[in-house]
């Protein structure tokens, strides 16, 4: 037991680094055997049940705060659910077993496995709503890009930030009916606009290394838990993100009062939504622009990881070969 003395450590153990790379190699693995296959709740449960293993067989006492399944149908890793030995330190979760399922059941570019995990009481507990996002990368002004802009001043803003012309600027945003309306103002503002059919954590990610993806920013709106995670990874990167739910009828309204959330049209910046030290690993399933899918040999299994820590501003790309304890 701690003492003034000798207090107990804060931050998540960096030995938990490759413990992650693990779990979501493991929840990777298993949903890319269904690839193809036509089936997301499959796919996904096999996801959720190797990640939810593995998380148990860790020195953690684990509290998952950002959980999926409710609007996948799928059995759950769900919001307050208990992970871990118990001998560890008091860490909060944050996963998406299978970010793309329909990505995986189609055999489509992006599907990845990705989970955070974060010091006792960091990461926004968000119902699983609609929120609305922005996002650039590191090296700008703080501040630079702002929800509560229009998509044509943030444009700008980022152009002259970066020297150049609004036609030089590309955006991603998410191929939805609901987002017409952005497609066609930042189109009319110059830019470029790049569509993705699911995967936004990834997406969010794109916008750190534009000099490699060609992504400057990221907007529209997606789940508010991918967006904690995506804002997981931001922050171990340095970028900039705002998040702002979505909670337009009385049901969602309630969900989030019963969360916690009291300000219901608050706007979320990037500590707001992961305060504290934080480790994410992400494990492609499908290849994508982000990380290469898992491959299966006669005799080994190949899996391509990203683990991001903040405390140490790293961000590591592991190759991994599994040859035993896979089938």
């Amino acid at each position: 037991m701690a003492d003034a003395s000798n207090p107990a450590p804060r931050g998540v153990p960096r030995t938990l680094a490759l413990e992650l790379a693990r779990v979501t190699e493991r929840a990777a693995i298993a949903a890319a055997r269904l690839r193809g296959k036509g089936d997301e709740k499959a796919a996904d449960q096999a996801a959720v049940d190797a990640m939810r293993d593995e998380l148990n067989a860790l020195p953690i006492r684990g509290t998952v705060v950002i959980g999926e399944g409710e609007r996948d149908q799928a059995p759950m890793l769900f919001i307050g659910e208990q992970l871990g030995r118990g001998d560890g330190p008091e860490v909060d979760i944050a996963v998406d077993p299978l970010e793309g399922t329909t990505l995986c059941a189609k055999d489509m570019p992006g599907a990845i496995a990705v989970m955070a995990m974060a010091e006792r009481g960091s990461l926004l507990a968000a119902p699983d709503v609609y929120m609305q996002k922005i996002a650039i990368g590191p090296g700008y002004p703080a501040g630079l890009a702002d929800l509560d802009a229009s998509p044509t001043e943030n444009i700008a803003a980022v152009a002259r930030a970066k020297g150049v012309e609004p036609n030089q600027i590309t955006a991603l945003i998410l191929d939805r009916p609901r987002h017409a309306a952005l497609v066609a103002e930042v189109r009319a503002a110059g830019a470029a606009v790049r569509l993705i059919s699911d995967g936004d954590i990834a997406g969010i990610i794109f916008t750190a290394s534009p000099e490699e993806t060609g992504i400057d920013l990221y907007l529209g709106t997606g789940a508010a838990p991918e967006g904690v995670l995506a804002a997981a990874a931001m922050r171990c990167i340095g970028g900039q993100m705002q998040g702002r739910l979505i909670l337009d009828t009385p049901e969602r309204r309630r969900r989030a009062a019963e969360m916690g959330i009291e300000d219901l049209d608050r706007k979320y910046d990037l500590t707001d939504l992961v305060s504290g030290d934080v480790i994410v690993a992400a494990t492609g399933v499908t290849d994508g622009a982000l990380l290469r899918g898992v491959r299966f040999k006669p005799d080994r299994i190949q899996t391509e990881t990203l683990v991001y820590r903040s405390e140490a501003g790293t961000v590591r790309r592991i190759l991994g070969e599994h040859r035993r304890g896979l089938s």
